[in-house]
C-alpha cells in the first residue's frame, strides 16, 4: 500500500491540488494511437473503453429489474429503459471529456476539488454503490452457476470470490485482452437474446407503443419503484468514475487538437457500445412482456423463475439454456469492469494506492458476505429482492456523482476549451434534475416504501 504526494497547481486551474500521477498508471497511455491514421481505423484504435462501461448497463441487476418491469406492465416500461440509455449516452459522454481535456478521473478530481471531509463522504458514497453493483453480480453470477451446472447457490457465491485471479491474469496481459474479452462476452449475450426474441415472437406495434412515454409510470407507485431500480441498473454510478478514467488508457498527442480528436472517439466509442446495451436491456424486458405477461404471469421477478418458464412456455428446449448462459456472460463481464472501478475511486479519493487483486478480494467479501447470509436464509427468493434491492441503492447514490461530474465539466476554469457547450450543460443538468426528482419521489412515498420493506422477506 502506498500514498502518493500531491502537488499544487497553477493558479488559474481551478483545481485545489494536483495529484502528481494518473490513476491505473500501470495502463495509462499504454495503447498508442499512430498518427495518420484514416478516420475508421482510429475509432478502432479508441475503441475498447466504451464497452467496458456498457457492461455496467447490462449486469445481472439489470435482469432483476427488466423481469419485473416486462412481467408486471408489459412493454411500459420500455420507454424508461430508453430515457436511461439516452441519460447514460450523455453522462458517459462528460466523463471521456473529463479524464482526455483534465488527465483526472472523477474520484481525482473531487479529491482536488472539495475538502477533505466532502471527499471521504463521496467516497464512502460510492464505495456502498459499488458493494451493491458487486452484490447483483456475486447473486447473478451465483445463479446462473447454479442454472446450468447445479451448484448450490452458497457455493456458486463463494465461488465467484475466485474471479479475482482472472481477472489479474489479463491485466497483466495487457488492456487490449480485457477488452477483447469483454466484447466476446457481450456478443454472446446479445446472440443469446437475439434469439429469445425470435422465438418469443413479441407484439411489434405493443414494443414500439412502449417507447413512448406515459405519465402513468410517475403516478403508478408500483411502475415507479420498478423505473427507479431500472434507472439506477441501467445509469451506473461507478461507470462514471470508470470511464473517465480508462479513456486515458490511449496514447494520443497531449495537445488542444489532439485532445480534441481522443474526445470525438471516445464519445463515439462509448455511444456505440450503450447502443449495444439498450439492446440487451430492452430484450430481457421484450422477452418477459411477450411472454410472461401476455399469458398472464405478471408475478415473475426472479432469475430463477424465468428460466424453470422459459422453455415450457415456449416450447423450445434451448431457450432456457440460452438465458442462462447469457446471464453467466453477463455476471462475469461485470466482474472485469468492477475490479477497476474499485481501484479507481480508491487511489483516486484516498492517494491510497493497494494491489489490485487485495482491493478486488475486500469489494468481493464485502458483497459476498451478506449474499451468503441472505442465500442461506432466505432461498431463491431472497436473492432475487436483493438484487433488485441493490440496484434502487444505486438509483440514489447516482446524484452524488453525476452532479460534481456536470459541475467539473462545464466549469471553463477547469476545462478550458474543452468546456461542455451550452447546450450540453442544459441537457446534463434536466437529466440531473430527473434523476434528482425520482428519487425525491420514491424517498416520500414513505407509506409505499415501508410495506415494500415490511415484506421484503415474507
Amino acid at each position: 500500500m502506498a500514498t502518493e504526494e500531491l502537488k499544487k497547481p497553477s493558479p488559474d486551474s481551478g483545481w485545489k491540488q494536483a495529484s502528481l500521477l494518473p490513476s491505473l498508471r500501470e495502463v495509462h497511455s499504454s495503447i498508442p494511437v499512430p498518427k495518420g491514421l484514416g478516420f475508421w481505423r482510429k475509432m478502432l484504435a479508441f475503441s475498447g473503453p466504451g464497452y467496458l462501461v456498457a457492461v455496467g448497463y447490462m449486469d445481472p441487476g439489470n435482469w432483476a429489474t427488466d423481469l419485473a418491469g416486462g412481467s408486471q406492465f408489459g412493454y411500459t416500461l420500455l420507454s424508461v429503459i430508453m430515457l436511461s440509455n439516452l441519460m447514460a449516452i450523455l453522462l458517459q459522454s462528460l466523463c471521456a471529456r473529463l479524464g482526455i481535456a483534465t488527465g483526472r478521473d472523477l474520484a481525482q478530481a473531487c479529491r482536488d476539488h472539495y475538502s477533505r471531509p466532502i471527499s471521504f463522504v463521496l467516497w464512502v458514497l460510492c464505495e456502498i454503490a459499488i458493494c451493491a453493483c458487486d452484490l447483483a453480480e456475486v447473486i447473478g453470477s451465483a445463479i446462473a452457476l447454479n442454472l446450468l451446472f447445479k451448484i448450490p447457490l452458497v457455493w456458486g457465491v463463494c465461488i465467484t470470490a475466485v474471479d479475482v485471479l482472472a481477472v489479474m491474469y489479463l491485466q497483466n496481459k495487457g488492456f487490449r485482452y480485457i477488452e477483447a474479452l469483454v466484447v466476446t462476452l457481450i456478443v454472446t449475450i446479445g446472440g443469446c437474446f437475439a434469439a429469445e426474441i425470435f422465438f418469443s415472437r413479441p407484439d411489434i406495434a405493443g414494443v414500439f407503443g412502449g417507447f413512448v412515454p406515459k405519465f402513468e409510470v410517475i403516478q403508478n407507485a408500483g411502475m415507479l419503484y420498478i423505473a427507479i431500480g431500472i434507472l439506477g441498473a441501467t445509469v451506473m454510478p461507478h461507470n462514471l468514475y470508470l470511464h473517465s478514467s480508462i479513456v486515458q488508457t490511449r496514447k494520443y498527442e497531449q495537445t488542444d487538437e489532439g485532445k480534441s480528436e481522443a474526445i470525438k472517439f471516445a464519445t463515439i466509442d462509448s455511444t456505440v457500445a450503450l447502443m449495444f446495451a439498450l439492446f440487451i436491456n430492452a430484450a430481457i424486458l421484450i422477452v418477459a412482456a411477450a411472454i410472461f405477461h401476455k399469458q398472464g404471469q405478471h408475478d415473475v421477478a426472479e432469475i430463477q423463475e424465468a428460466y424453470k418458464l422459459l422453455s415450457p412456455m415456449l416450447g423450445v428446449p434451448i431457450a432456457s439454456m440460452l438465458f442462462a448462459l447469457a446471464l453467466l456472460a453477463s455476471g462475469q463481464n461485470s466482474t472485469l469492469t468492477g475490479t477497476l472501478a474499485g481501484q479507481i475511486v480508491m487511489e483516486g479519493f484516498l492517494n491510497i494506492r493497494l494491489r489490485p487483486w487485495m482491493r478486488r478480494l475486500i469489494t468481493r467479501l464485502i458483497a459476498i458476505v451478506p449474499a451468503v447470509i441472505c442465500t442461506f436464509l432466505y432461498g431463491e427468493s431472497g436473492t432475487a429482492k436483493l438484487l433488485i434491492f441493490s440496484q434502487v441503492i444505486l438509483s440514489l447514490q447516482l446524484s452524488f456523482a453525476v452532479i460534481p461530474l456536470i459541475i467539473f465539466t462545464t466549469d471553463r476554469q477547469k476545462m478550458g476549451k474543452f468546456a461542455a457547450p451550452g447546450w450540453v450543460k442544459v441537457l446534463a443538468w434536466i437529466t440531473a434534475g430527473i434523476i434528482v426528482l425520482l428519487n425525491v419521489k420514491y424517498l416520500l412515498d414513505f407509506s409505499g416504501l415501508t410495506r415494500w420493506m415490511t415484506g421484503l422477506f415474507h
